[in-house]
């Protein structure tokens, strides 16, 4: 049976109404959630964009079971590693033991604001130093090293979890999909492509979770979904290569300016159809994902989807 979680997109909703949302997902019957680590949305139209780990404490403290994770998490630009490790550590004792760390090597849009902005080889070993250094700090290590990109003096977390949030990798090609399954709990990718799984699984990560995730635009009025979708996630259609690499919302506009709203709606699930949404996940259980975390397109329409979703979509989904 696959897990369907729920996500907290902080690109589209301010940080009260983002602990609402996850709140009434757990009402509701979602499995997990897990959240967005940004600090500009993809588009200006989102609008928004808080301190997601703020937003995570805070979800921590208004749920009772609903498991947390951020989908993903950069630790080598703007955060530390050994302030990742902190923040993860806290995130999990103050959960009570239901977060996920998501990792991942970032995006221009959400780094940039530290610095330059490295090539994709150099991110890598980045995302692997510091997987390293944030797995050390977990076990209680007293950590001190000066590796190929970080610096670490005398650092220890003095509140250790018992047991250590797992450490998801977000993965998109080879490369990281190898280091996914060579260091990662499990794997994190956005597109239902098997090649993924089957590259991880080659690199040690077999039986392991797979996190998926999946826009949506739910709506009563099909055509109002399309142009929301359209609006707000047209950059969905850029695929990782290009994505991670545009700066500002404003590029995303000019580089997704010739993208239709009749495409968006070919690969995003529109209107009240649930077996439009079925089929949608349906790719990524084919391809062996065993959770899939949708995105509800639009932060004022998450408590009717919301409702939608516990009515009568989850059910279909966990039958898959």
């Amino acid at each position: 049976m696959v897990h369907i979680g729920y996500t907290m997109m902080t690109e589209q909703a301010g940080p009260r109404e983002l602990v609402n949302h996850v709140v009434h997902a757990e009402d509701v019957g979602f499995d997990f959630s897990v959240t967005s680590d940004h600090s500009f949305p993809w588009l200006r139209s989102q609008g928004h964009s808080p301190y997601a780990w703020s937003v995570l404490g805070a979800a921590a403290q208004a749920t009772t079971e609903i498991p947390l994770m951020t989908y993903v998490t950069c630790p080598t630009m703007r955060y530390h590693p050994a302030v990742v490790a902190q923040k993860a550590a806290t995130l999990q004792l103050l959960s009570e033991g239901r977060f996920r760390l998501g990792l991942g090597s970032g995006e221009n849009l959400n780094e940039h604001i530290v610095g330059a902005w490295p090539p994709a080889d150099i991110r890598i070993g980045m995302l692997r130093e510091a997987v390293e250094i944030i797995r050390a700090l977990f076990r209680g290590e007293h950590v001190s090293r000066r590796g190929g990109h970080f610096t670490v003096e005398s650092a220890r977390l003095w509140d250790v979890p018992d047991e250590p949030p797992p450490i998801g990798i977000a993965a998109s090609g080879d490369r990281s999909c190898r280091l996914a399954g060579e260091l990662g709990d499990l794997l994190v990718a956005t597109e239902p492509k098997p090649s993924l799984v089957e590259a991880f699984d080659r690199s040690g990560g077999a039986g392991r979770p797979r996190v998926g995730q999946l826009p949506v635009s739910w709506d009563t009025d099909r055509e109002r979904a399309v142009q929301r979708a359209h609006d707000q996630f047209r950059w969905f259609s850029g695929g990782w290569k290009v994505n991670s690499e545009l700066p500002h919302p404003d590029s995303f506009d000019a580089a997704t300016q010739y993208v239709r709203p009749e495409d968006v709606a070919k690969s995003i699930p529109c209107g009240d159809d649930p077996q439009a949404v079925v089929e949608a996940v349906r790719q990524f259980t084919d391809a062996g994902f065993t959770e899939v975390a949708l995105v509800q397109i639009g932060g004022d329409t998450q408590h009717d989807f919301l409702e939608w979703a516990g009515a009568g979509l989850l059910p279909e989904l966990r039958a898959l």
